[in-house]
């Protein structure tokens, strides 16, 4: 298929900028294969969508505060985000500025792009492809980011990210820091909801994955074969598993929470003997398109995604391609919100993808 295929047209008007006062009061779409029709709900009836025996699978990642603003020595303006922290207390980031700084430069974190005075400076050590490898001189990255760091909203928010953004762009479950970007099917989950699926007996799972930057990069490939993934560490563990194989010795259904946690279970799966999945932990890119099979997931929720992006195509491999762009026409039609602070789809798997 071509990247074109998964153009559409958004109103601008659709997009999110803030989030709702409650998180479960965002919509639903629920949206099964082969139906013409699709069901309008809101956030907080997913429980009679499921049933005791089905676990809902999780990202339980922490988004950090990992966009920083800095200062060369020559008093150009520097704009980091941090990609992946690294066991020796540096860091893999994008940098934006005026000209790219080279190996050796020395950069002073400051609290906002008009300050210049910090006690935190970063040295440039290296490249590794798109991303620099900085090292803190004075302080500790997580010193930098707990001072002035700034939550990395993505770009189609239109404003700056407030004290607000700190609380609501993470999920209330979350606890493994290292995500650059939410896990966003997981913002509408609240302790009320959590309460009332455990009170139906839905088990739960937790999984990692930690978001990168890459997640918003346009696929610029014109046959979706040829697209490259970016790579983000994924942690599968005995635990999750285990919920899992008992959830299909069961005849329940796996409800992966988001896009991060299908790419998980099925990069899982992908080291998995047949029919047993099996811990992972390492980094993935694996591709999900329209064509592909999924292994492990079932159901899942979703928020809605960008036109001719990697995870809109993920969605159309795992309901098809009409479902998808039928339940998006819908969803425009009935002015649901779009992107991380929007409405969320309860999809369904379609047989062609199983």
């Amino acid at each position: 298929m071509k990247r074109t295929d998964f153009a559409f047209e958004l109103p601008a008007e659709l997009i999110a900028q803030e989030p709702l006062a409650e998180r479960s009061a965002s919509r639903l779409l629920e949206v099964n294969p082969g139906l013409e029709s699709v069901a309008h709900r809101a956030f907080r009836d997913l429980p009679s969508l499921l049933s005791p025996n089905d676990l809902l699978v999780f990202n339980n990642t922490r988004v950090l505060p990992a966009r920083l603003f800095a200062q060369k020595q020559t008093g150009g303006k520097v704009e980091i985000l941090f990609e992946r922290l690294l066991g020796d207390g540096s860091a893999l980031a994008h940098v934006r500025a005026s000209k790219s700084p080279k190996e050796g430069t020395l950069l002073l974190v400051t609290p906002d792009d008009q300050s210049d005075v910090s006690e935190f400076t970063l040295r440039v050590t290296g490249r590794k492809g798109a991303l620099f490898a900085l090292s803190p001189e004075s302080g500790s990255l997580k010193e930098m980011m707990q001072c002035f760091g700034h939550m990395p909203l993505p770009p189609y928010i239109d404003r700056e990210d407030t004290h607000e953004d700190r609380d609501r762009y993470q999920t209330v479950y979350a606890r493994r820091e290292g995500a650059v970007a939410a896990p966003t099917a997981g913002l509408h989950f609240d302790p009320p909801l959590l309460n009332a699926l455990d009170a139906l007996g839905v088990r739960r799972t937790e999984l990692t994955l930690h978001v990168g930057a890459g997640t918003f990069q346009p696929v610029r490939a014109d046959n979706l074969e040829d697209h490259v993934m970016h790579r983000e560490y994924v942690d599968v563990d005995q635990t999750c598993c285990d919920a899992v194989n008992a959830c299909r010795d069961r005849g329940g259904r796996v409800v992966a929470v988001g896009t991060t946690a299908v790419r998980s279970l099925e990069s899982a799966a992908c080291q998995s003997e047949q029919g047993v999945l099996v811990p992972f932990e390492g980094d993935t890119d694996i591709f999900l398109y329209p064509g592909c099979r999924f292994h492990v997931v079932d159901a899942m929720i979703t928020n809605f995604h960008l036109p001719e992006s990697t995870l809109l195509m993920l969605v159309s491999a795992f309901a098809g391609v009409g479902t998808i762009r039928r339940a998006y026409a819908a969803a425009i039609e009935n002015r649901y919100r779009f992107f991380s602070y929007g409405d969320a789809m309860f999809l369904t798997k379609s047989e062609l993808a199983g």
